[in-house]
């Protein structure tokens, strides 16, 4: 039997092609972010810079539900203020959540987003919300973070109601 010879374009595709995979997978990241931005896709919210105008149909509403989860071993208590609003499409509304860190040290988090149905993300729109940065949380503070919305009216008529849910996780120093 004969052997082959291993030439430098075999160590060079060897080389390659797990250093390519690994860029490959840490771009993915940044990638689902934007599709899920621009698709509404995984209950991913929009948001908008500023209050604009929508033609507001006062005889259409649309229940929204606020849920709260943290991840295990996030020592802050973390919830909605009130557990539903009725809206009407083209309005903006303001709520919001309460944080309460129970440790003695100083605590860094994140909220992240999620709507259902999913068909209902693209059209629920933030205005303001505390998910948009990293919150710090005070030895014992309690924190009353703000939410501005608005449901889009062009949201199928169907669509009657709306959960807004946040997973709150711990960023490490």
């Amino acid at each position: 039997m004969e052997r082959k010879k291993i030439t430098k374009g075999f160590w060079i595709r060897l080389v390659s092609a797990p250093i390519l995979m690994f860029a490959f997978a840490f771009a993915m990241v940044p990638i689902y972010d934007v599709f899920c931005d621009i698709t509404g896709f995984n209950g991913t919210t929009g948001r908008i810079g500023s209050e604009q105008q929508y033609v507001v149909d006062e005889n259409r509403k649309v229940e929204v539900s606020f849920f709260a989860m943290t991840m295990g071993g996030f020592p802050v208590q973390f919830g909605p203020k009130v557990s539903s609003m009725t809206v009407v499409p083209g309005k903006f509304y303001t709520t919001s959540y309460i944080a309460k860190n129970n440790t003695d040290q100083t605590v860094i988090g994140q909220a992240i987003p999620s709507v259902a149905p999913t068909d209902a993300a693209l059209y629920f729109k933030k205005l303001e919300c505390f998910c948009f940065n990293k919150q710090v949380f005070k030895p014992h503070e309690e924190v009353e973070m703000t939410l501005r919305f608005v449901v889009e009216p062009e949201m199928d008529k169907r669509i009657k109601d709306v959960s807004l849910s946040y997973n709150f996780f711990e960023i490490k120093k």
